[in-house]
């Protein structure tokens, strides 16, 4: 089963809507910015964003950050695609969504409340505020989408893991399927759980602190944002007359089953899912036209993922637009689908910000500047901590998205 994309809303720090954010993509905008107080230097924020511009008063006290991004990027993808919920049977809509840290600031705020005040200052949301299902369950209430709904956690990979589960929607019970991920892991509380992680980048020049495939790569940089996509079957889009950007045509799943935290010996499982995924799409290695990669920038990350790469597919084209806002966790594929859809409806690969010199050692393409090519076909990877792998596959339709 494929599906379509028809609409995209991307709530990012490369901007909001998908017209800023693809003009910020085509110039390289760099997006990261220093964090004062806390103990990782840089960060990717969403600029100018305002709960209050984008979420009903009523919501706002009880809902985090991360689902006002969700909730602003869904109204976006629902404006871009021309489709109204309330205009359908709702039990045929569905909602998937991924979450890796959920609702951070909310629940810091609520945990601070207890120890200053006592139980009976916590506020009443706290048991939904911070779950990691929440922004499922308030896209659900809000566009009355009460077909199946669920949330994936899987990392970094689980926005190409909730496109999976809307792709067997799709085939067995639903028209339309809501599907994405946004994160916002920039809070103190948040800031903190992630201090520890080895594969962080600790460089506070944002020009050199996460560059992946580098020879002088220290690790990755933290961003909040996302993207919401709403898919559609081939079919069912042609009928209400909708364009799509692309067609997702095939996903895979693995994982390494070797370490909650250390990488695996070797990129066996990595080369498995990028082979099931192109083997799925029908197609192989030498027609996907570019790879959006996962782009830890860690050397022992890149390493096996430039393994992986030159394996499956010798020298193709690399894209690693994230370098611009950072890694997203569950926000990051998601966002890596939007822009390869992008990518195929406008025949260009977005550049890889301050990534110059890049992928020379490891063999690879890394595309460093705004590329236009005839584009088919693209396939994202993605991995998540503790061993999980995702691709999917992506086509350019007949006709685009005007």
């Amino acid at each position: 089963m494929s599906a379509v994309i028809t609409g995209i809303g991307v709530v990012a720090p490369t901007g909001i809507g998908v017209a800023e954010h693809w003009k910020a993509s085509l110039a390289g905008v760099h997006a990261l910015s220093a964090l004062p107080e806390s103990p990782i230097p840089l960060a990717g924020r969403v600029p100018g964003f305002e709960g209050a511009d984008h979420v009903d008063p009523r919501l706002l006290v009880q809902t985090d950050r991360w689902t006002w991004f969700t909730l602003a990027a869904s109204d976006l993808a629902f404006s871009d695609a021309r489709f109204d919920p309330a205009a359908v049977d709702p039990l045929r809509l569905s909602v998937v969504t991924a979450s890796g840290s959920g609702g951070n600031a909310f629940g810091q705020r609520e945990i601070e409340a207890l120890w200053r005040d006592g139980p009976r200052a916590v506020s009443a949301y706290q048991s939904i505020g911070w779950f990691y299902a929440a922004a499922s369950g308030q896209l659900s209430i809000k566009h009355q989408l009460k077909g199946p709904c669920g949330v994936v956690v899987a990392d970094a990979a689980g926005g190409i893991d909730a496109v999976t589960q809307s792709l067997r929607l799709l085939r067995d019970s639903s028209d339309l399927v809501l599907v994405g991920a946004a994160e916002a892991p920039l809070s103190p509380y948040a800031l903190a759980c992630q201090s520890g992680r080895t594969e962080l980048s600790r460089d506070d020049e944002p020009r050199t602190a996460y560059r992946p495939f580098h020879p002088e790569a220290c690790g990755f940089v933290p961003g909040e944002g996302g993207a919401m996509l709403v898919l559609e079957s081939p079919a069912r889009a042609a009928a209400r007359g909708a364009e799509a950007y692309a067609e997702i045509v095939a996903t895979a799943s693995t994982h390494d089953g070797h370490h909650p935290v250390d990488p695996p010996p070797d990129s066996a499982q990595l080369v498995r899912v990028l082979r099931l995924a192109v083997g799925r799409a029908g197609l192989t290695p030498a027609e996907i036209d570019v790879v959006f990669a996962d782009g830890l920038g860690d050397p022992r990350w890149d390493a096996l993922e430039a393994e992986a790469i030159r394996t499956v597919f010798g020298r193709v084209p690399v894209a690693v637009p994230k370098t611009m806002t950072g890694r997203l966790c569950s926000g990051g594929a998601a966002l890596d689908i939007a822009w390869a859809a992008l990518a195929l409806e406008h025949a260009v690969i977005p550049p890889s910000a301050h990534l110059d010199g890049a992928g020379t050692r490891l063999g690879l393409d890394v595309v460093t500047e705004a590329r236009e090519r005839p584009l088919r076909t693209a396939l994202v990877l993605a991995r998540g901590a503790g061993g999980f792998n995702a691709a999917a596959v992506l086509r350019r339709p007949p006709e685009g998205k005007s």
